[in-house]
């Protein structure tokens, strides 16, 4: 499992964007390393699109909190989760994120298994999942991460992640 001092892996991540109404090609794939390279970025993680805790909380919290963070150094705030990039791209708009979160898709769960952040909900019918958490990250190296225990959202909301980098 990712660890404080730990750098990034090396995994490429997906991004879908429609902006101002122009037909977009993509997902439009990346390297982490290379986009987080010379950053801080705040890097979250969750289960799935669509569902409950994540949309009525998590999301909205990093969206409700992304000036003070921005304010507090961070370049990027990416929302990560098992799903493509356009369910990414799909949640994000009904969620309005806008510009202050990166909905971003890793659909093959490789960006979770890669940070030992990966679990089994088949028994749920829900597949490969991550596990709820958030990271700092500073030019690739992991400033700070907070994993929640199972059913839990006590650790990895945007208060927590703020008062981490205060």
């Amino acid at each position: 499992m990712i660890k404080t001092g730990d750098q990034l892996p090396d995994v490429t991540l997906y991004e879908y964007n429609n902006d101002a109404g122009i037909c977009a090609i993509g997902p439009n794939a990346f390297s982490v390393r290379e986009r987080c390279k010379q950053k801080k970025v705040v890097i979250f993680g969750l289960p799935g699109a669509f569902t409950p805790t994540c949309s009525e909380r998590h999301v909205p919290g990093y969206v409700a909190q992304a000036q003070a963070l921005f304010a507090a150094g961070v370049d990027e705030i990416f929302c990560v989760s098992v799903n493509d990039a356009f369910v990414m791209n799909a949640w994000g708009n009904s969620l309005q994120v806008g510009d202050a979160v990166k909905m971003i898709g890793d659909g093959n769960g490789d960006f979770s298994d890669a940070l030992g952040l990966i679990q089994d909900l088949s028994a749920r019918g829900l597949g490969r999942r991550s596990l709820r958490y958030a990271m700092v990250v500073d030019d690739l190296i992991v400033q700070h991460v907070a994993v929640e225990a199972p059913g839990k959202f006590e650790v990895s909301d945007a208060a927590s992640v703020l008062a981490a980098l205060r």
